[in-house]
């Protein structure tokens, strides 16, 4: 693959991960039903391409249960995300996740003692200032910061979700360590998904199965494929387009225009992802991505 083709493989990953809302939002189903579906397809997805791979290192008990342990974060992600579409709509959902640079900036400076850098208070800085221009009030009986707080919740778990990373997945091939977390997904939802499984229809089936093929499975292999000619770093810039297409998209099908001011802390955020991407001492996992 030359470095062309890995910038096309690396922009339709961040496309794919960006339809997540969208198909999230298509899917008329439970929040919980969805996070279900989505790990299925995805470790569906992962074991052929990890049978089809080179041969893997089995982690060991201790492992597994350290992985078990960030998949749980993981699908936390998830649902908390998806109740947030649910609540407030796909553009609101997006912008609330992509806090998540500035709580990973916060928690690797408690938990692994690290300095902050002026650069990286800014990029909190940014984030808090967007999230402020997103809602143009902050009254919680309202929709709109009632999903938006679920979404911050959502960037809050995915940058624990990164941060465990650092530890649980070193020495492992990323699909792998993702297919033993979406196996901890897919055990520990089933239960509380499976009363409700009887009610979903044979269409939103499909949406849950793109959701797990196209947006977890398929964009995490073009992320991985992408790494072998680009450098992490870069990849992470273009991923900051992920919330772009989801909102240019959640536009186009559900007509959810987003008001200037929207667009104005929108791009704040946006610019804190790529700032922190910059500032970033340490390479991105392809597992951080939702």
């Amino acid at each position: 693959m030359n470095r062309r083709k890995a910038l096309l493989a690396l922009h339709l990953g961040a496309l794919f991960f960006g339809l997540s809302g969208i198909f999230g939002k298509l899917a008329l189903a439970a929040p919980i039903v969805i996070v279900f579906g989505r790990a299925l397809f995805a470790v569906a997805a992962l074991g052929l391409f990890t049978q089809r791979g080179a041969a893997q290192v089995r982690p060991n008990w201790q492992r597994c249960l350290a992985l078990a342990g960030a998949g749980l974060l993981l699908g936390g992600h998830w649902w908390s995300f998806f109740v947030a579409i649910k609540v407030a709509g796909v553009a609101v959902a997006t912008l609330g996740f992509a806090s998540f640079p500035a709580f990973t900036v916060l928690l690797e400076g408690l938990l692994f003692k690290e300095r902050v850098s002026r650069g990286e208070w800014a990029v909190v800085g940014l984030v808090c200032l967007g999230l402020t221009l997103v809602t143009p009030h902050f009254d919680f009986a309202s929709e709109a910061t009632l999903g938006l707080a679920w979404a911050i919740l959502s960037g809050l778990l995915f940058a624990l979700v990164s941060v465990s990373n650092r530890a649980t997945t070193r020495g492992l091939h990323p699909a792998q360590a993702a297919l033993w977390q979406n196996i901890s997904i897919l055990l520990c939802s089933l239960p509380l998904a499976w009363s409700l499984l009887p009610t979903v229809r044979a269409f939103d089936w499909l949406w849950i199965a793109l959701l797990g093929l196209l947006c977890t499975a398929l964009a995490h292999s073009l992320f991985v494929a992408s790494l072998r000619v680009l450098n992490a770093r870069s990849a992470s810039v273009v991923f900051a387009l992920e919330p772009v297409y989801g909102i240019v998209f959640a536009w186009w099908l559900f007509h959810e225009q987003p008001s200037l001011r929207m667009l104005g802390g929108g791009a704040l955020i946006v610019l804190a992802t790529v700032l922190s991407a910059r500032l970033s001492k340490h390479s991105p996992s392809v597992d951080d991505l939702s």
